[in-house]
C-alpha cells in the first residue's frame, strides 16, 4: 500500500488510546490512527502512553524549582550565544522566533516577522554527545536537578522509539525500519516557563509567549499544565487557529518540518502558536497566569543522509526533496533562531 496522498484538514486533534500498542492486542490499528492524525493535521494526543505519572509530576517540580530560582542563579548555566548550540538556561526574550505564515522545508522566508518571546527555558540532551555538551550548574547548585533531567531524557528516549515502530507499521514498513536513523539519541529535552505578565505585555505585536511556527525536527514529544494557550492553524483558512486544551493524563505529539519533508509531504508539519490564556484580575491590573510545559525534540542522527521514506513515492507523484543529512538541514534552522 503507497502512501503518497496527504490527508484533509480535519479541524480538531485527535486522540489515540496507545495501550493496544503498547501490550500488543491491536498494534496495527493504533499505527494506522497515529499515522492517520499525522497526515490530516499533524499533531495527535496519545493517553496509556506508558510515561509515568510520577516522573511527570517530579520533572514539572524540578522546572519550577529552577524557574523560581533568581536570575543571577539561572544565568549560572547560560545557553551560549551561538544558537547552533542549544543547551543551558535561556532567559526571556533571549530566542527570537521567525514568526511563520506556512509549514515548511526551508527557514522562514525573509518577509515573515521575528517576534522576541516572553518566557525563559533550559535545554539538555543526552551525556557525551560531542557536538552538543551539556551545560550544568555548578556542583552545588540545584542538587539532584542534573540527575533528573537526565533520568526524564531517558524516559523520553524510550517513549519516541515506540512512537517510531508505530510509525514504520502505519507506513507499512518493519516496525524497526526508523530507529537505526535515531540510534545515536540526539534529541533535546527543553524545560519552558511562561512568566505571569500584565496583559498588556503580550498586546505588544514584538512580543508573544510564542509565536506562530513549525518545529524543524522530526517529532515533538509535549507535556503541558492545565494553563492552556497551545493552537494549530487550519491549514484550510490560513490565519484561522484551533485550540489544543491540555488533556489530562496525555502526551501530545507532533510532526515536524524534516518529518515532513523525509515523508515527502505526505506528512504535515502545521503551524502553532501559545497565545495568552484567559487573564485574571488582580489589585495592579490585569495578569496572564504563568505555563509551564516539557518539550522532548526529536531528530535522527545529523550524519546519516536520508532519502524519501518508502510507499511516500510513485511515478504520478515523484520524490520533490534530494536526500539531505539532518545535521545540515537542523542546525541551519536552529541558529535562525538566535541571530
Amino acid at each position: 500500500m503507497a502512501h503518497t496522498s496527504p490527508k484533509p484538514f480535519s479541524g480538531a486533534v485527535h486522540t489515540v488510546d496507545f495501550g493496544p500498542f503498547r501490550d500488543g492486542s491491536d498494534r496495527q490499528a493504533v499505527a494506522n490512527e497515529i499515522l492517520d492524525s499525522f497526515k490530516s493535521i499533524g499533531f495527535v494526543y496519545l493517553v496509556n502512553h506508558g510515561i509515568p505519572q510520577d516522573k511527570i509530576d517530579s520533572m514539572f517540580q524540578w522546572s519550577k524549582k529552577l524557574f523560581d530560582q533568581p536570575m543571577e542563579v539561572k544565568q549560572l548555566a547560560p545557553h551560549p550565544q551561538s544558537g547552533a548550540h542549544h543547551r543551558g538556561y535561556s532567559a526571556p526574550g533571549r530566542e527570537k522566533i521567525q514568526k511563520r505564515t506556512h509549514a515548511g522545508d526551508d527557514s522562514a522566508p525573509s518577509g515573515d516577522e521575528v517576534q522576541r518571546d516572553i518566557k525563559e527555558s533550559f535545554e539538555s540532551g543526552r551525556e557525551g554527545y560531542a557536538d552538543q555538551p551539556n551545560i550544568w550548574y555548578p556542583e552545588g547548585v540545584l542538587p539532584g536537578f542534573k540527575d533528573a533531567c537526565l533520568d526524564f531524557y531517558e524516559v523520553c528516549d524510550e517513549m519516541q522509539r515506540e512512537i517510531w515502530k508505530a510509525l514504520a507499521l502505519g507506513f507499512n514498513l518493519p516496525q524497526e525500519y526508523f530507529l537505526p536513523f535515531h540510534s545515536e539519541s540526539q534529541n533535546q529535552l527543553r524545560l519552558l516557563h511562561y512568566p505571569s505578565v500584565p496583559a498588556a505585555v503580550l498586546e505588544d505585536k514584538d512580543a508573544s509567549r510564542i509565536p506562530a511556527h513549525s518545529d524543524y525536527g522530526s517529532i515533538t514529544l509535549l507535556l503541558q499544565d492545565d494553563i492552556g494557550g497551545l493552537e494549530v492553524e487550519d491549514s484550510n483558512h490560513p490565519g484561522t487557529y484551533i485550540p489544543v486544551p491540555p488533556v489530562a493524563g496525555s502526551l501530545l505529539v507532533n510532526a515536524g518540518d524534516f518529518l515532513m519533508r523525509w515523508s515527502n509531504d505526505t506528512i504535515k508539519s502545521t503551524v502553532h502558536r501559545v497565545r495568552a490564556p484567559q487573564y485574571t484580575e488582580t489589585p495592579s491590573g490585569k495578569m496572564i497566569p504563568p505555563r509551564y510545559s516539557i518539550p522532548y525534540f526529536c531528530g535522527p542522527d545529523s550524519h546519516k543522509v536520508l532519502d524519501c521514506i518508502p510507499g511516500t513515492w510513485s511515478e504520478s507523484r515523484p520524490k520533490r526533496y534530494p536526500p539531505i543529512s539532518p545535521g545540515e538541514y537542523i542546525i541551519g534552522r536552529i541558529s535562525a533562531n538566535y541571530n
